[in-house]
């Protein structure tokens, strides 16, 4: 059987061990005593929750925001090891990515697929020539042996003719062949979610929309819980010892426990659009060159429809210093250009702004080195932090590697409590893996399957019930109005943006047709969340103020930052 087809191992995710609702858990934070608080709920936050908690340690964690709101909903969507990471000396690195991604394939098979890349080898005034190329084959078996054959496959060197059918769009006279390798994808925010409720099923108190206000310190400085508000009130969680791992914010957090604010964050800017497919007609991911800049852009269909094509194809990441607001970071002209500049190198069909349906920009919470070079050359590793006052920091890292970022954060807790345990999550099977088996990716009941795991009968369920329920949540894409019930009922959904940014992710594959539905999208959610007509109204005002927001800073250059010419 091969990695992914079915998960058997026994795991805390049986439904209905601990219900993941918001009031529950909120009623837990203020009346439970904790071992560990973690602020932070984005993919490094859950992960620590999780390996915590699975530890036998008593374990809380707040979010500001919404689950995976920050960086990690905005990431490159994909499991991998980072083939440029091999460029940069960083073996090690890329030798634990791999390996955690295998571990990502077997315990969370539902979200987690196999996904091929293409390196095209372009000669004639093309960026890479056959010297490259040569070389390129190289580093393809350095990756293999580094753990790249991990996934059951090893690359290979594809004939011109092969290459142009998986990119149909590239100028041919310039094509000579091509390398393919493999790589893993996976749906950012459903991962953190996946992450957040194995947790809350081992016995984890979560709650998004609780906001850290403030930590409290015994006489003799050190810090025991902190002060957090959810819904206007304010109340104190007690905990032995409390864990930083909210990223760009991290600075933030230690500034309330420290006596002056650090500045050991270094922001870089990721951007990515969504275009629809027909204008790149890409089956695999393509890897393409950055023309004047050392660094290369991923090219990724998404969406696979019955008939083999794809609904959208996105572009990205960019990597650049950022000085703007960490709380809203945008998508710029300039960004956009960038990216197109790329594209439009390396395919025929005069990709323009024009074409753009849907955008994303994240922040990476790079740790500063001494250097001052380029973002894109600074180390991916992450580091853990134990203060003296009790806060514990975790920075860095990459969406890959959460589990092990976990691990070592874990273990500084343990050492800070004077207690020993051993990890548990190296196999352990995340929410909806149990019992999983793969559908083909084209089958009617794939798209469900691969977002909520086993999971998806209960989805079924409400569509059984109330037949309009398996109405399409937003025209011309594949979510239904059955998950925004759900995304409310069991997946702690409080806002329009929550379901249609995070737990759908409709925004981010086409604004426009996202927009037209919100209002209906909000009348469905207000039975649900038993908003008022006018908090029903303020929501789709909020809503359209953040795709406002986005076109607005797709009109403007960038002043936050400086993008390669």
């Amino acid at each position: 059987m091969s990695i992914g087809c079915m998960v058997m191992s026994a795991s805390p995710n049986a439904p209905g061990a601990h219900p993941f609702q918001r009031e529950q858990m909120l009623q837990r934070l203020q009346h439970d005593t904790f071992d560990v608080l973690v602020v932070g709920g984005g993919i490094t936050g859950v992960g620590v929750a999780l390996d915590a908690t699975t530890r036998g340690l008593r374990t809380a964690l707040i979010e500001r925001d919404d689950f995976s709101s920050g960086t990690s909903s905005k990431s490159s969507k994909l499991v991998h090891g980072g083939l440029r990471y091999l460029q940069q000396g960083e073996i090690n690195l890329v030798y634990q990515a791999l390996h955690e991604r295998r571990r990502l394939r077997r315990n969370a098979p539902h979200l987690v697929k196999v996904l091929p890349f293409m390196i095209p080898i372009l000669t004639k005034d093309g960026v890479v020539s056959r010297k490259i190329a040569r070389a390129m084959g190289s580093a393809m078996w350095m990756y293999d042996l580094t753990g790249g054959w991990r996934i059951g496959k090893f690359h290979k060197r594809l004939r011109k003719d092969a290459a142009f059918a998986h990119l149909p769009t590239m100028p041919k006279e310039r094509l000579a062949s091509a390398y393919l390798y493999y790589d893993a994808t996976a749906d950012d925010s459903r991962l953190v979610l996946a992450v957040a409720r194995t947790a809350v099923a081992a016995g984890a108190a979560v709650a998004n929309g609780c906001a850290l206000v403030d930590v409290l310190k015994s006489p003799e400085g050190a810090v025991t819980g902190a002060i957090v508000e959810a819904d206007g009130r304010r109340f104190t969680v007690y905990a032995e010892v409390v864990v930083n791992a909210a990223g760009v914010w991290a600075d933030d957090v230690r500034a309330l426990a420290e006596t002056t604010h650090p500045d050991s964050i270094r922001p870089a800017k990721g951007v990515h659009i969504t275009l629809p497919w027909a204008k790149v007609r890409n089956d695999i991911a393509v890897v393409i060159p950055v023309p004047k800049d050392k660094r290369s852009l991923f090219v990724v269909p998404w969406g696979e429809l019955p008939d083999g094509t794809f609904r959208h194809t996105y572009v990205g990441t960019t990597d650049t210093d950022y000085t703007g607001d960490v709380d809203d970071p945008q998508c710029t002209k300039d960004d956009i250009d960038y990216v197109l500049t790329a594209l439009n190198r390396s395919i025929t069909t005069g990709v323009t702004a024009a074409d753009v349906t849907g955008v994303w920009a994240g922040l990476r919470p790079l740790v500063k080195a001494a250097s001052s070079g380029r973002t894109a050359d600074l180390s991916r590793h992450h580091k853990v932090n134990a203060h003296r006052d009790g806060l514990i920091t975790i920075t860095g890292g990459k969406l890959t590697t959460y589990r092990v970022m976990a691990e070592d954060t874990v273990d500084a807790v343990f050492h800070r409590l004077g207690r020993k345990a051993k990890c548990r999550t190296r196999n352990l099977a995340l929410w909806g893996a149990d019992g999983y088996r793969e559908p083909a990716a084209t089958a009617p009941e794939a798209h469900l399957a691969n977002r909520y795991g086993v999971h998806a009968a209960e989805v079924r369920a409400l569509i059984a019930t109330d037949s309009t329920l398996g109405e399409p949540l937003v025209p011309g894409l594949p979510y239904t109005r059955a998950e925004a019930v759900y995304a409310v009922r069991q997946e702690m959904a409080l806002t329009l943006d929550d379901v249609l940014s995070r737990r759908t992710r409709a925004l981010l594959l086409d604004r426009e047709a996202t927009l037209a539905a919100a209002p209906a999208v909000a009348e469905l959610l207000a039975t649900e969340l038993g908003w008022s007509t006018a908090e029903t109204a303020e929501q789709v005002a909020r809503f359209a103020s953040i795709c406002a927001a986005e076109v607005h800073a797709a009109l403007a250059p960038e002043h936050s930052g400086t993008l390669p010419t």
